[in-house]
Order: structure tokens, then sequence, then C-alpha cells
């Protein structure tokens, strides 16, 4: 999901909720005004309940409106409705939520409010967001047609229908056609010819493309398409009744009239990444609060133990230590120094013969004499991990996920291994709480594979519990 899609998303929330108070508020003024229309009678503001009150009726409107929003759709962060259908949704909702506030003082038998507020409110609240909305949908429009937050597609088919849903999605404001991908190259010729099949990733590499819809060989060719895409993190949607693929993270949608079926890699997508990073931010905010005043202690053993840095945060050339994130990003990674300084290189030289993991792209150090009194202790209670709550905190990493690697190890990753960048490393996850470091690569990368598929916070909340439980289970240990 482009972050500007999120955002036009994302910001209906706040702005619903707020207007909607001020619609409240603007009512609640307007109708005490002294003959503020012909047909109002003076308003006696001593009829009016407390303010407190007052508040807590305003609050409990607005947050039942946006709840009503939610379920209908409102927020939804996938391609554009129309303008007018969305208004037309909204005014409905709006009207049918005013009759819920009605038919709820209509039951407890009291009306504590001016019939002439409520019309207000919902006139206003109506008008508000309405005014909003356009204005909202004005700066997506202009956005769009600048090229911002367009999706840059490429269509995998030369059939006839494939030409027919070019031509249907070639204006199209929320994409912009590259072109199309042919199974040869006999059309190389044409202005609008990306590549073959078999150039796909070089052809996703030279023109930057952002999602494949495949039109024709789905059968043929859709596997490994599917497995191209999301190893360079690319959306891929068919046509659907032409492949039996995979189930999981099915979404179906039409564009211009033709139904498309994609094959998303994760729920980790639109509201689910915002409910994680939500989550995320809550959980290393907190971490912190409560280890930093540990963080000294465990510093002065450090450097009791061993002469060096506190943190290992560079290479023994001096470079900072980076790791791999989210689709192939590298960060800056930070964790309590566990080794003797200057001995990282020696697990590629002269401990390479100890490596536990020869046929993996990862290295383990049988008996690993680089590692210090404390950095045992360290590891064993994954003390040294704590600072990547920090990393969590800005955005590098997640609480739950994938273990970030070296730049040298992911550069051995296969293919298929390379699915696991589709989502934040985390300081533990699923591997993690099934063997830790003495997994087999292959089947870490199934695990991790498994947790991105199918993540939920429940998930999160039970491998962070788990973790919790292992890391106890050690220190008895």
């Amino acid at each position: 999901m482009k972050p500007i899609r999120l955002f036009f998303g994302i910001i209906k929330v706040p702005l619903d909720f707020a207007l909607t108070i001020a619609a409240f508020s603007l009512a609640l003024k307007l109708r005490t005004l002294p003959y503020f229309a012909s047909f109002q009678n003076p308003f006696d503001l001593t009829t009016l309940p407390s303010p407190e009150e007052l508040t807590t009726f305003t609050l409990k409107c607005a947050s039942l409106l946006v709840v009503i929003f939610a379920m209908n759709q409102m927020y939804s962060l996938k391609v554009s409705r129309p303008l007018s259908r969305d208004l037309a949704k909204m005014f409905f909702i709006i009207f049918a939520w005013i009759m819920m506030i009605i038919a709820y003082f209509f039951v407890i038998r009291t009306f504590p409010f001016s019939r002439l507020f409520l019309i207000y409110a919902t006139v206003l609240a109506a008008l508000f967001l309405t005014f909003y909305r356009v204005v909202l949908h004005l700066i997506k429009q202009a956005l769009l047609r600048r090229g911002i937050g367009q999706y840059r597609i490429a269509i995998i088919g030369e059939n006839a229908f494939a030409q027919d849903f070019t031509k249907k999605i070639a204006n199209h404001i929320d994409y912009k056609l590259l072109g199309f991908i042919g199974e040869t190259s006999r059309h190389e010729n044409r202005p609008d010819f990306l590549g073959t099949i078999g150039t796909l990733r070089s052809t996703i590499e030279k023109h930057n493309i952002e999602q494949v819809i495949q039109a024709e060989n789905v059968n043929k060719y859709g596997p490994d398409i599917l497995a191209t895409c999301r190893s360079m993190h690319v959306k891929y949607t068919f046509v659907p009744d032409l492949m039996e693929v995979q189930r999981s993270n099915v979404e179906i949608y039409t564009m211009r009239g033709i139904p498309l079926i994609e094959l998303k890699p994760t729920p980790l997508d639109g509201w689910g990444k915002v409910m994680k990073r939500t989550f995320d931010i809550i959980g290393s905010t907190l971490g912190l609060i409560i280890c930093t005043p540990f963080f000294l202690l465990i510093a002065i053993a450090i450097k009791i133990d061993s002469r060096g840095p506190v943190f290992f945060t560079k290479l023994d050339d001096g470079k900072p230590v980076l790791r791999i994130g989210q689709y192939g990003t590298r960060f800056k990674f930070y964790k309590f120094r566990t080794m003797h300084p200057n001995t990282h290189n020696q697990r590629y030289t002269t401990l390479a013969a100890h490596n536990l993991r020869k046929n993996s792209p990862l290295v383990k150090i049988k008996n690993d004499p680089r590692i210090t009194r404390v950095g045992k202790l360290m590891r064993r209670l994954s003390i040294d991990e704590l600072p990547q709550l920090w990393n969590v905190l800005i955005g590098n990493m997640s609480l739950v996920g994938p273990r970030p690697h070296f730049p040298e190890e992911v550069e051995k990753y296969s293919q298929s291994d390379r699915f696991v960048l589709e989502a934040k490393p985390g300081i533990t996850g699923i591997s993690q709480i099934s063997g830790r470091s003495d997994l087999d690569f292959k089947e870490e990368v199934h695990l991790d594979t498994y947790y991105i598929q199918n993540w939920s916070l429940d998930l999160d909340l039970k491998i962070l519990f788990k973790t919790v439980g292992i890391v106890l289970r050690g220190y008895k240990e």
C-alpha cells in the first residue's frame, strides 16, 4: 500500500470524528441564538443538560458515526470510488445514524435535547463531512495526475482480452499503464512492448513496475510470475477463473468492470499495517520506559567484563553495522555488544571451519570463542536484543517478525527466500520461538513465510508471550 493512499484513508477517521463534534458544538450555538430563524422559539438554557453530559453525548455520537462508517467500508484503502457514490453512501449512513440516536431517546422515553439542535447537528455534520471529502478528493486527484500515488502497472498477455482490458484502464487515474509483457518478443517493435515473460525480473527493474496484471497463460506461467513478483515485492493480480493457486489472502475487486483477483502476500497491508505499527509504537515505548533504567547496569557489566563499546554498532573496519529490513532496505542495527571487539569478520576467516550452517546463507559458530562472559549471559536471556526497541520505535523493525540478517547473508538468499523481506524484521518471531538459532535455514524461511501470510495481532501477542516464557525457562536452566 502506497503511503499517500494510506494517508488519505486514515485521515478520514480523525476528521470525521472532529468535524462531527464541531457540528454538534456549532448546532448548540445556533440553537441558543435568540430568534436564529423565524420558526425557532426562544431557547431556555436552563433546560439543557450539564456541560459534562453534553460533552459525553457529543463524543458518543461522533464515535458511533465513525464506527458505522468503518462497518460500511467508508475507510476503504482500495482504488478510489466515484465521489458521487461515496457521498451518496455517506448521506444514507448519516440519516441512519441520526435515526438510531432518536430511536434511543424514544426507547428511554426522555428527550433532553432540542429537536432543532439535532436537526442542525445532522445538517452541519453532513455539510462538514461533504466539504472536506470533496476537498480531499480534489487534492488526491491532483496528486494522482502528477503521478503521486499512482500504481505503475504492466499487463501480461497479448490476447484480445488483454488488449480490451488495456483500453479500459489506459486513462484510469489510479494507474499509470506502462505497456504489456508478452510470451515472446514478436511485438518488440511496438512502443508499448516492455519485454517477455522470460525477462520479467529485468523488465520490472528497468521500468520500475509496481503491479502486474496477468490476463493469459496463467496456468502455464502463473506460479513462476507470482514467485518473481513476491521476491521483488511487486503486487500480482490475475484475471479470475483461469488459475487454481493458493486461497489465502485473496481479494477480489473490479477495475473498470473487469473482475480481478489479487493474491496478497500478507494481511499486513492497509489497516493491518496501521494496526501493527500502532502496536509496535505502544509496545516499544513501554518497553523502553521499563528497560532503560537497566541499560546503565548492563553497560557497566559489559565495560567491566571486556574492553570496547557498549553497543555493537560498528564492524571491524569501522563501518556501521547494517541489517536488511523490509523490501531489502538497509538500516542501522542496535544491540548490546556480546563479543570481543573487532572479531566480527572471523566468522568468515579463521572461524569459518566451525560454521554449523555450511549449506545456509547464515553463519553460526560452534563454541564461539568471540563471545564474552557477560555476552553469554545476555544471549541466554536475550538481553542483548533490548536496544532494538529503538529500531522498532523509529520504524526500522517490528516487535514481531522475521529476524534481520546481514547484507552479505541476504545476498545468498534464493528468489523464494526473499519473500521474508515482505514484512519488517522483528525482535522476536515465529522462528525464534520454534527453535531459536538451532533451526535449519529453510525451516526458518518456511515459518516466517507462514507468519507473513497469516499475520494477526493475536498471533503477535501469542509469539510475544511465548518468547517471554522461553526466556524465563532459559534463565531457570
